[in-house]
Order: C-alpha cells, then structure tokens, then sequence
C-alpha cells in the first residue's frame, strides 16, 4: 500500500502561485526564506496558519519554478 501526501499549489489567472485553500501566496514563504534566511519552522511561527507540509511544499515549487518566481520578486522590486 502507498500512500501520497502532496500540498497542492493552484496558480490564479495571472500566474501566482498560491498555496491552495489558504490566502497565502507561495512567493510570501519564498521571500521569508531568502529575505531572512527563515528555517521551515521559522516561518511556521511567522504563518501559524500554515502546515509545516504547506511550507515545505510552497519550497518545493519554487525551486522547481525559480526562474519564474524570481522574476516575480523582481517585479515587485520594481513596483515599491
């Protein structure tokens, strides 16, 4: 018997990517990683709402889609 577990990330009509069922954007836990060099469990406490599962896996696509989150972190660079 096998079970998976996965968290699901849904990308709205614009391109972002959400972690699905809550109202926080992937790009959110990125930027705590990068900015602050946020462990897993560091941005658990900042986002208690958020499964440690959530967080690994809002990780996980962003290294499977760095270029494109990247690019969305430059974005907002460029709009504040």
């Amino acid at each position: 018997m096998t079970a998976t577990f996965t968290t699901k990330i849904e990308l709205d009509d614009r391109g972002v990517a959400w972690i699905a069922d809550t109202k926080v954007k992937v790009i959110e836990v990125v930027l705590d990683k990068i900015a602050y060099g946020s462990s897993p469990e560091e941005i658990h406490f900042q986002h208690p709402n958020l499964s440690l599962a959530q967080i690994y896996g809002a990780l996980t696509y962003y290294y499977e889609n760095k270029d494109k989150v990247d690019e969305q972190i430059r974005r907002i660079g460029r709009i504040r």
